[in-house]
């Protein structure tokens, strides 16, 4: 049955794109120092690196495909093999059904009862198995089913894209047709057209010299030609498979041809996830000689999916990357993981390498969860050699924890760590098994404290070195108060309990002396009161001004210098005004410092509108004893009086953001540490960053000596072009620790980026630099299509 609706709807027209001209493009800003022959020198480099990419893959199959992300559904796409069954897009349209009514709208519709044939003008639109068809007329036989269209056609999908014509003819339910003059908006602002197209099924599109690209037309010039397009004899697009497919195809930049492809094959932006050959890279590295890495995206169903990532090089020999990825219900599993062979040229060990990086987490129920870490590799040289990270340790955990509220926490571990140096003495390395913690926080009593209860246990074993297992607990109480002038008063205490069993504590990294191996114990009690008045002055506009100091007295007995106490979790010490408060300044429990002291510290700030504000803490620490705990020298506690420590965070408007950490000596108020960093917006398109780091010498860093290190960055915006440059120098050696520059131009379809850096840590093993220390990179980046990489040095 065929319904007839004589309506007079407003005319409709597509939306006019909005870009700027590929001049405008190219060109730098005025008063930047661009000029017509600079954007020209631009264009003609951009060219001769892509026909240099690109001239060795005449028969490419791309995808845009990245891996399962950790936490959010896939949203990529990559192109389905032939012969593979398709995924079908998230939330895509049902087909329509088979018997649809025709439903018209038309300024005019005439209807011949003899020859069944309705023919309608002005404004026309017709309604079927939710599809849309416009046109300026239409003719519709009801006994064959075919529906011409002609003047101003288009057609609207039910999954809203829009197919746009010169005139189409369309029969079964409008999923077959010929239309002439196509031209097509796509997902991921996707635009195709073609001389001529035939349609099949509603779903297949036989396309004639067509034309494929994602960028805005010009504004002032719409028939310019965009900055990138792909061209075909041929191209079928296969909305069942999500993919268009080009044949006798060339890829032009401005018009101008830079690459021909006898095949080309690429998403249609409506897929969630398919298998396929992603995006190449290659280039010439020191190491691998010339390279090319093919990647291949395996969508093995919807909870897992692989990688593989074979690498070709002239030097050495061929290494193969995986990449797997896993859903469960209840939990997730990642491996990144990679195997080849290194031939013992330019320092590097020889035979088979290769590295494992996986990670799980699974939920047991709603208070218990489990996990692993599992991180292995033959050494730090293959990882830097291929890329896969510049790591000096790697952890391996496995795990159990639970949560109950903010109240409860619970955790079971064990610890595994690998040295990838070749000085490192793998039997120093410690095996941790188990390691346990938990705590538990009271509700609040009668009179309005807390208490607090954990446990911190574990057994750690080395080869050569201390042997320690240590069963440990602490209790804790807080009842704060506010007095009638506005001080808050908190009462604070705490005990730690901790039994010891060790062997070998007369060696790394104790270093004791007595009998190596025995039995210890340490107990603690700290109490302490805590003072601070702030004083709140309103200056409207202005903001508000706080000045607020603050004393703490702390006491409890002498602690000596635990000297038969097994240190693992104290060694790393740092004073800061982070733990200028803390009842007990070391980082863990093998340690605990004794006496009684006095800490004192004066904070002031002045909040502005607009979150603008200056913040300033300055404050130290005096012992009433000589001892109080075995600080070591340039610890800033080894004296009575220790160093001054300040805290400085200045964010006088949005362009000035300066964060900062110091501490002086507390007696001739020498420099001893230094921690800032800051930086300078001057507009949105321009960033300053510099950073300052001095420490002390640590008697646990080998070797023992004072860092002192300066980094410098600059970042700057000129219209599509990004520019970046950044370096760091070791003030104390003399030497530069990295330096890069960047260049990158991004629009609404294209991406091109330029990288060098340089890395100057040397290999303690051989006093040279480490391999893959020098990079080059030029990635091209064409959307929805694929990005080209190509990297050297």
């Amino acid at each position: 049955m065929v319904r007839f609706m004589l309506t007079f709807p407003a005319p409709e027209s597509p939306r006019a794109p909005q870009a700027a001209c590929l001049v405008d493009r190219f060109t730098l800003p005025p008063g930047t120092g661009g000029s017509d022959r600079t954007s020209r020198m631009l264009q003609i480099a951009m060219r001769l690196l892509l026909m240099v990419m690109l001239a060795a893959t005449p028969t490419i199959t791309l995808a845009q495909a990245p891996l399962l992300p950790p936490i959010a559904p896939p949203t990529s796409v990559a192109p389905t093999l032939p012969g593979q069954p398709p995924t079908p897009a998230p939330g895509a349209a049902a087909r329509p059904p088979q018997n649809a009514p025709v439903t018209f709208t038309a300024d005019e519709v005439q209807y011949d009862q003899n020859a069944a044939l309705v023919v309608a003008r002005g404004g026309v639109e017709a309604f079927q198995g939710g599809r849309i068809l416009r046109a300026d007329e239409l003719t519709y036989n009801r006994n064959t089913g075919v529906a011409t269209a002609r003047g101003n056609v288009q057609l609207i999908e039910a999954d809203g894209q829009v197919m746009f014509a010169e005139s189409a003819v369309l029969s079964n339910q409008m999923r077959d047709g010929v239309l002439e003059g196509l031209r097509g908006y796509l997902l991921q602002n996707g635009r195709i057209a073609a001389a001529g197209a035939r349609r099949t099924d509603g779903s297949i599109f036989d396309l004639s010299r067509a034309v494929y690209t994602v960028c805005d037309p010009c504004k002032d010039d719409p028939l310019a030609p965009p900055l990138w397009q792909l061209r075909a004899r041929t191209a079928t697009l296969d909305r069942t498979e999500q993919q268009v497919r080009y044949r006798g195809a060339a890829l032009d930049m401005a018009g101008v041809p830079v690459i021909w492809l006898p095949y080309f094959q690429h998403p249609d932006g409506s897929a969630a996830r398919q298998s396929g050959f992603l995006s190449p890279s290659f280039g010439i590295t020191k190491f691998l000689g010339g390279f090319i890495e093919t990647p291949y995206y395996w969508a093995i169903d919807e909870s897992q999916e692989m990688v593989l990532r074979p690498t070709t090089s002239t030097r050495v020999a061929p290494n193969l990357g995986v990449d797997y990825r896993r859903r469960f219900n209840s939990g997730e599993v990642e491996v990144l993981s990679s195997i080849g062979r290194l031939d013992g040229r330019d320092g590097t060990e020889e035979g088979f390498a290769g590295h494992i990086f996986a990670k799980g987490r699974f939920s047991l129920d709603e208070t218990w969860r489990a996990g692993f870490d599992v991180n292995r590799a033959s050494s730090e040289q293959y990882l830097r050699i291929y890329r896969y990270g510049a790591r000096r340790v790697l952890p391996t955990t496995l795990f159990t924890e639970g949560f109950w509220g903010p109240e409860g926490f619970a955790r079971f571990d064990a610890r595994a760590y690998q040295g990838l140096r070749r000085t490192d003495d793998i039997s120093r390395i410690p095996l941790v098994l188990p390691n346990i913690y938990a705590d538990w926080e009271s509700p609040e009593d009668s009179l309005g404290g807390r208490f607090t209860v954990d446990t911190a246990s574990f057994a750690v074993f080395r080869g050569t070195g201390t042997s320690t297992r240590r069963a440990a607990s602490r209790i804790g109480y807080a009842l704060p108060r506010v007095d009638d002038l506005g001080g808050i008063w908190t009462l604070r205490a705490q005990s730690d309990l901790a039994a010891y069993d060790f062997e070998d504590i007369n060696l790394s990294p104790n270093y004791a002396k007595g009998d190596p191996n025995g039995q210890s114990a340490a107990a603690n009690i700290r109490a302490a009161l805590d003072w601070r008045m702030p004083f709140l002055r309103d200056s409207g506009d202005w903001g508000s001004q706080v000045v607020e100091p603050r004393i703490q007295l702390v006491t409890g007995p002498m602690t000596g210098n635990q000297h038969r106490i097994p240190n693992e979790d104290s060694i790393v010490f740092d004073f800061t005004d982070a733990n200028l408060f803390s009842l007990n300044r070391f980082t863990g429990r093998d340690r605990q410092e004794g006496g009684t002291r006095a800490d004192m510290a004066l904070r002031g700030a002045w909040f502005l509108p607009e979150d603008r504000q200056l913040e300033a803490l300055v404050g130290r620490s005096f012992r009433v004893q000589e001892d109080g705990g075995p600080f070591y020298p340039y610890s800033g506690l080894e004296n009575r009086a220790s160093d001054w420590v300040s805290r400085l965070s200045f964010r006088p408007s949005s362009w000035l953001d300066l964060t900062g950490r110091a501490r002086r000596d507390g007696e001739s108020f020498a420099a001893r540490a230094y921690d800032v960093s800051a930086t300078l917006r001057p507009s949105s398109d321009t960033s300053f960053t510099l950073g300052y780091l001095q420490a002390p010498p640590m008697p646990y860093l080998n070797p023992v000596a004072q860092r002192e290190e300066i980094a410098l960055g600059v970042s700057q915006r000129l219209g599509f072009w990004r520019f970046s440059a950044f370096g760091r120098q070791d003030i104390q050696l003399n030497r530069p620790v990295a330096a890069g520059v960047s260049a990158m131009y991004e629009d609404e379809c294209f991406i091109f980026e330029t990288r060098f850096i340089k890395r100057y840590a040397e290999d303690p093993a051989t006093n040279n630099l480490y391999p893959a220390s020098t990079m080059l990179l030029f990635r091209f980046g064409f959307k929805t299509i694929g990005d080209f990489g190509l990297r050297a040095l």
